[in-house]
C-alpha cells in the first residue's frame, strides 16, 4: 500500500579509508548486511534495491551485490548521480515505497576511490591553434583554463572566492579555520579515514592545492560504503517496540538539479539548486533552519562548507562568515556542522557519502553517537551536492518516545 510515512529502520557504514583487501562488491555487502542487521530484518523482506556507484557505473553493482547477499528477484535500480549518488539511491528506494510498490527498501552507496587523485573533467579537445569543429565543447579549443576550470579543487576555490567578493568577510585564514574545526571533530569519529587534529598553522602552511584550499582543506578520496533500510509507517507499527524506538523518520527527501536561469551555462552553480532543495525540504518537513540540532553538509572543500551555510539558510543571506565566526558550527555551538569530521576528515568515497552523512545524523537522533553525541538531538539535516548537477537534502527526525 502507498505510504507517505517513511522511516529509516537500519543503517550502516564501513570504516572509510584504504581497503586493498576488499573490492567494490565486498564493501557494498558489508554495508548492506550491516544495515539489515541493524534493522533486524533480512534481504528476503526487501521489496526494492537501489545501488549507487559512480566509478564503475554500468557494471550493475546492484545485481553483483545480490549475488553476494541474496538474490530474491526484486527490482534493482543502479544509479549514478555524481557526489549525490548515495542520496539518489536512498531517494529511489523511498519513492518506490511511497508509490506502494514495496514495504521495505534497501539503498546502498559504494566506491573504491583511494589513490584516485584530483577529480575533474579534463578536456579531450585538441588545442593546436587550428580550428577543426568537433564535438559539443571542443569545436574551437579546450575550455579548461579559459572558461574557469573543471577540476574539483579549482571549481570550489572559485565558488569560495566569489562568495567573499560578493559579501566580504572571508579570508584564507577563515577558510582554514573551517577545516581546523572539522579535523578537530574527526578525532571523535572512529570510522573516519583520518582522525587527526591539525593546528591552524599546519593547515595554512600545507601544500596549496587551489587557493584558498590547502591539502587538509580538501576532501579525502578513499574507499567505503554505506547502506540504509527504509520502511513505511504501516509496516513499522507491526515491528517490535525496540525497532520502532530506533527508527528515524524521513521528514523530507528532496533531489534537485539546476533550474534555468540567466547565467553562465558552462561554469557550475552549486548555490541555486542547493537553496532550492533546502527550501523544498524545510517546507516538506514543516521545520525551519532554527529547528535543526545538527547538519552534515557536503564540505568537499573548506570553501564549499562556507557557501552552504548560506545555501541551507543556516544564516542570513551573505552572513556565512559571521555565522562561522560566532562559533555556531562547532560541536558545542548552536548549529553543529559536520561533527563527523566532514568529507575533509571522514573521507569522500563518492557514491557512499550521501548515505554516510545520513548515518551520522541518525546516530545522533538515536543517541548512539558515542563521544561526539549532540545531546537531545531531535532534528537533523543531511546534504550532498554533485556537479553536473544534483543536490540531495534529507531532513530526519527522532522517533517519539
Amino acid at each position: 500500500m502507498a505510504s507517505d510515512d517513511i522511516w529509516i529502520l537500519g543503517i550502516h557504514m564501513t570504516k572509510f579509508g584504504k581497503h586493498p583487501d576488499k573490492d567494490t562488491v565486498d564493501l557494498a555487502a558489508e554495508a548492506a548486511l550491516g544495515a539489515l542487521a541493524d534493522a533486524g530484518v533480512t534481504i528476503r523482506q526487501m521489496g526494492v534495491l537501489a545501488a549507487g556507484n559512480l566509478m564503475a557505473a554500468g557494471a550493475g553493482i546492484g545485481q553483483q551485490l545480490q549475488k553476494q547477499i541474496g538474490q530474491t528477484g526484486i527490482p534493482v535500480f543502479n544509479v549514478a548521480n555524481a557526489c549525490a549518488t548515495g542520496a539518489t539511491a536512498l531517494r529511489t528506494a523511498i519513492m518506490a515505497i511511497k508509490a506502494g510498490e514495496a514495504d521495505y527498501g534497501l539503498a546502498v552507496g559504494v566506491e573504491k576511490l583511494s589513490g584516485a587523485g584530483l577529480l575533474g573533467q579534463p578536456s579531450k579537445a585538441k588545442d593546436d591553434g587550428n580550428w577543426t569543429p568537433s564535438g559539443r565543447s571542443g569545436a574551437v579549443a579546450s575550455l579548461e583554463g579559459r572558461v574557469g576550470t573543471g577540476t574539483m579543487p579549482g571549481v570550489f576555490a572559485q565558488i569560495g572566492q566569489e562568495y567573499g567578493h560578493k559579501y566580504g568577510g572571508t579570508s584564507f585564514e577563515l577558510f582554514a579555520r573551517i577545516s581546523e574545526k572539522n579535523h578537530a571533530h574527526s578525532t571523535l569519529n572512529p570510522l573516519a579515514a583520518y582522525q587527526k587534529r591539525f593546528t591552524l598553522e599546519q593547515i595554512m602552511n600545507d601544500v596549496m592545492i587551489s587557493y584558498p584550499n590547502t591539502r587538509p582543506m580538501c576532501s579525502a578520496n578513499c574507499d567505503g560504503a554505506a547502506a540504509a533500510v527504509v520502511v513505511n509507517g504501516a509496516t513499522l507499527k507491526t515491528l517490535s517496540k525496540e525497532q520502532q524506538r530506533r527508527a528515524v523518520k524521513v521528514s523530507a527527501s528532496v533531489l534537485t538539479s539546476d533550474p534555468w536561469q540567466e547565467a553562465c551555462q558552462v561554469l557550475p552553480d552549486v548555490n541555486t539548486l542547493t537553496r532550492n532543495a533546502a527550501r523544498q525540504a524545510y517546507e516538506q518537513a514543516g521545520v525551519s533552519p532554527e529547528d535543526l540540532n545538527l547538519v552534515e553538509l557536503h564540505d568537499c572543500f573548506a570553501t564549499a562548507e562556507l557557501v552552504h551555510y548560506d545555501n541551507l539558510m543556516l544564516c542570513p543571506e551573505g552572513g556565512a562568515a559571521d555565522f562561522f565566526n560566532s562559533g555556531a558550527t562547532w560541536r558545542d555551538g548552536s548549529t553543529p556542522v559536520n561533527v563527523s569530521g566532514g568529507l575533509q576528515s571522514k573521507g569522500h568515497p563518492i557514491a557512499a557519502t550521501g548515505i554516510a552523512n545520513i548515518w551520522e545524523v541518525c546516530h545522533h537522533l538515536r543517541g548512539e553517537a558515542g563521544g561526539r553525541q549532540i545531546e537531545g538531538a531531535k532534528v537533523g539535516l543531511a546534504h550532498v551536492i554533485g556537479l553536473g548537477s544534483a543536490c540531495g537534502v534529507h531532513i530526519l527526525e527522532r522517533a517519539a518516545s
